[in-house]
C-alpha cells in the first residue's frame, strides 16, 4: 500500500468529514485507487458509482483544492465513467 494514497485518503476524510453519500473511485494512474463512501475514504479497488481517473499530479491538484474537478475533466485531465451526478455530487461537496 503506497504512503501517498494513504496520505490522500486521509486528507480526503479531513475534507469530507468522514464520509459521502454515494460511491466514487478515484483511480491514479500507476499508483492505485481510493474508494470514497459512507464510511468514508480508504486505499481499496471496490465497484463505485463513478471511477474517475487522472495522474497523481492532477489527483493531488483537486484533492488540495488547487484544481477544480470540472477544469480538470473539461481540459481531459480527469476521465469519468460511471454516474455522472454522483461525480457533480462529489465535485459540490469538495468545493
Amino acid at each position: 500500500m503506497s504512503e501517498t494514497l494513504t496520505q490522500a485518503a486521509e486528507t480526503l476524510n479531513e475534507k469530507m468529514d468522514g464520509g459521502f453519500d454515494g460511491s466514487a473511485k478515484f483511480d491514479i494512474t500507476g499508483m492505485g485507487s481510493i474508494v470514497l463512501d459512507q464510511n468514508g475514504a480508504r486505499v481499496a479497488d471496490d465497484e463505485a458509482e463513478v471511477t474517475m481517473t487522472a495522474d497523481a499530479e492532477t489527483f493531488q491538484s483537486i484533492i488540495e483544492g488547487e484544481l477544480n474537478p470540472t477544469t480538470a475533466f473539461m481540459s481531459g485531465k480527469l476521465t469519468i465513467d460511471g454516474d455522472m451526478g454522483t461525480a457533480m455530487k462529489l465535485a459540490s461537496a469538495m468545493a
